[in-house]
């Protein structure tokens, strides 16, 4: 789950922004893919006196946490393409719009999550897949915890040891 919380002045995005905003976002993840419904995104209105940056009111500033589960992002090339990314799609939103920003992301444990009282499946096995699919949180069982290329590679009469290790 992606949760981005976008502290903003009050009155900066109408509601078809946040609509647009919210659809960018997701469209981000979905592109991984993950299940449009993992990302989350919560708009909080801040007066322009209640947000100060150095020790000053700045009323034209936007604040954008992002905590992120369902992925984690190994190496400091990757975690430097994902910053540019998000900035990238941010900033329509935000600096073209006359604001100054940041956001950070945060990355929390995977296995300290549920949706509705289900704990996510594994990237990329099928049961992900099919929540993919399904757009929404749905039980699965054991057989479904394996990976999609996993299960693909033995519909062809193959046995997938590791990755790019092929067997049988």
């Amino acid at each position: 789950m992606p949760l981005w919380k976008i502290h903003h002045p009050a009155g900066a995005y109408s509601d078809a922004d946040k609509q647009e905003f919210a659809e960018a976002i997701t469209g981000i993840y979905t592109q991984i893919p993950i299940p449009a419904f993992y990302v989350v995104t919560i708009f909080e209105e801040v007066d322009g006196n209640n947000i100060y940056v150095g020790g000053r009111s700045h009323e034209r500033f936007v604040r954008i946490q992002v905590d992120q589960m369902a992925r984690t992002l190994p190496g400091s090339v990757i975690r430097e393409w994902w910053v540019h990314t998000l900035d990238e799609k941010i900033k329509p939103f935000v600096g073209d719009r006359g604001y100054d920003w940041e956001f950070t992301c945060s990355e929390l444990p995977a296995d300290l999550w549920s949706l509705q009282g289900i704990v996510p499946p594994p990237f990329s096995s099928m049961a992900e897949k099919r929540w993919v699919t399904e757009n929404k949180a749905l039980a699965y069982g054991q057989s479904e915890m394996l990976p999609a290329s996993f299960v693909a590679a033995a519909e062809n009469g193959e046995v997938l040891l590791a990755p790019g290790i092929r067997g049988g």
